[in-house]
């Protein structure tokens, strides 16, 4: 069992900057991929980006080029460094953990998820 709890999420102007953590106890981390996704009012929950066991990443076209994910196993956390934030970036930010190590993007394939924190860009 793995348990995840993101923190970092707030209010930012457009233009601006923000990094959302994600915090995992349970199961060794490193062994995981870790994954971001966001749901905004209204929509359904979207892929943003994912880190694979061997450090692989992978993003979303809407955000490449402006976010970042990283991983710190030592400290078990995974990090989304995001820049340049849009108004359509808001959303509520999900954190997820799934077994297989490999890049994966669709959310059926993870098997964990934490609560989620709010990212809200004003115009």
């Amino acid at each position: 069992q793995v348990q995840l709890v993101e923190s970092g999420g707030g209010l930012v102007q457009a233009g601006g900057s923000l990094r959302v953590s994600c915090a995992a106890s349970g199961r060794p981390f490193s062994t995981y991929t870790m994954g971001w996704f966001r749901q905004a009012p209204g929509k359904e929950r979207e892929f943003v980006a994912a880190i694979s066991r061997g450090g692989s990443t992978y993003y979303a076209d809407s955000v490449k080029g402006r976010f970042t994910i990283s991983r710190d196993n030592a400290k078990n956390t995974v990090f989304l460094q995001m820049n340049s934030l849009k108004p359509e970036d808001t959303a509520v930010y999900y954190c997820a953990a799934d077994r297989s190590g490999n890049i994966v993007t669709m959310s059926v394939h993870y098997e964990y998820w934490g609560q989620g924190t709010q990212v809200t860009v004003s115009s």
